[in-house]
């Protein structure tokens, strides 16, 4: 078999209208397959940038700088549109169409084009025009309201549940699905409403099955696997650093309870009425030594138990540093792309794209040379 090392999206042609969170995330995902993804960037940048020598976010692209306020600046987005596959942008409701590079606009140069749209509460809805971010999209879908410990507040998990996993992923499956119906026979482009209480809600999908089964309790810290359970959690070690135990399976729950030293006085596991004995039992063996003292007992086995690493300790773990999880590029330690792919393999081959540094590579390779006012 062939091997291209292009990635599988080499060929594939991506405007992303310069946005925050999820959509720069999605066009990453993107370029990190082989897309050719170019950045519109505008003049003075966007809320909440980190400096772009960092925004690893925007690796693997080009960036062009374009003001789609000014008169020209549409007409030189729509030109990129005609030689594109895909567009994303982020914008609220109503302001790429007001901009004058909405759906219509777009696809009347381009009836093909993938138009992707990535938002917080979607194209319609009483709250759709309104500000948002992440932690209030999967507050009112249910999903952070599973997350932590009963009787206290609920654990904020980063961006990562609401923006990257219920949006930006799922913006990436409808475009990779528009673009494939796209380039069907008698297939058109089309519009991809990606919102993330969307994907948040859908990712719940199991949970709500469970719920209407029996076999899960609508509070916090209750649960299977939600902290409830003693052999599904985290527990400190002697040093202040912790544990994760994910021991459901009765096999790997035997090989815990036998490595951590407690198999003769651990109550039944399926005693519900005794977790919290278990749990205690559980958490003093833990705290009597260090992370590293119990990664050692764990490490290889059954047991299904892993020390909870820092971003920074990450690359270092044994597992990911063999199979190369992260890679090193331009002095930024990050993610190397995900998933694989034996024929078309990716990498990281250009680092965060810089505003505005790729205009006349860009209109010479695309073909557009109004980017530069060379042309209509």
């Amino acid at each position: 078999m062939a091997v291209t090392g292009n990635g599988p999206l080499a060929g594939v042609r991506v405007v992303e209208l310069a946005g925050i969170g999820p959509g720069p995330f999605a066009a990453m995902l993107l370029a990190d397959l082989g897309a050719d993804v170019v950045r519109v960037d505008r003049p003075g940048g966007g809320g909440l940038a980190i400096d772009p020598a960092y925004d690893v976010t925007n690796r693997n692209k080009r960036s062009v700088l374009i003001d789609l306020k000014s008169a020209e600046g549409p007409g030189r987005v729509l030109e990129l549109v005609e030689r594109a596959d895909v567009l994303i942008e982020g914008f609220r409701p109503g302001v790429a169409e007001r901009l004058g590079v909405g759906p219509a606009d777009c696809h009347a140069r381009n009836p093909k084009l993938v138009y992707g749209r990535m938002t917080g509460w979607g194209q319609e809805g009483p709250l759709a025009h309104c500000a948002g971010h992440d932690i209030a999209y999967i507050a009112v879908t249910g999903a952070l309201g599973m997350i932590g410990n009963p009787g206290e507040p609920p654990a904020v998990p980063a961006n990562l549940v609401g923006d990257y996993a219920g949006g930006s992923l799922y913006l990436v499956i409808g475009v990779l699905a528009a673009l494939q119906h796209a380039r069907t026979p008698g297939g058109a482009g089309q519009v991809v409403d990606a919102a993330i209480v969307d994907g948040t809600a859908h990712l719940t999908a199991m949970i709500h099955g469970m719920v209407a089964a029996g076999g899960w309790q609508d509070r916090r810290g209750s649960n299977l696997l939600d902290g409830g359970c003693p052999f599904y959690g985290t527990y400190e070690t002697s040093d202040g650093q912790y544990m994760a135990v994910g021991a459901l399976e009765q096999q790997f729950y035997d090989e815990f309870v036998r490595l951590l030293g407690i198999a003769e006085e651990a109550p039944a596991r399926w005693d519900m009425a005794r977790w919290g004995e278990l749990r205690e039992a559980v958490a003093a063996r833990f705290k009597a030594r260090t992370r590293a003292q119990w990664t050692e007992v764990f490490e290889g086995t059954d047991a299904c138990v892993a020390p909870v690493l820092s971003l920074r300790e990450a690359p270092g773990h044994p597992h990911l540093a063999a199979r190369g999880t992260f890679t090193d590029f331009g002095g930024i330690t990050q993610p190397a792309p995900a998933p694989r792919f034996s024929a078309t393999p990716t990498a990281v081959t250009g680092g965060p794209a810089r505003p505005g540094a790729d205009t006349d590579a860009v209109a010479a390779d695309w073909g557009a040379a109004g980017l530069t006012g060379k042309g209509a």
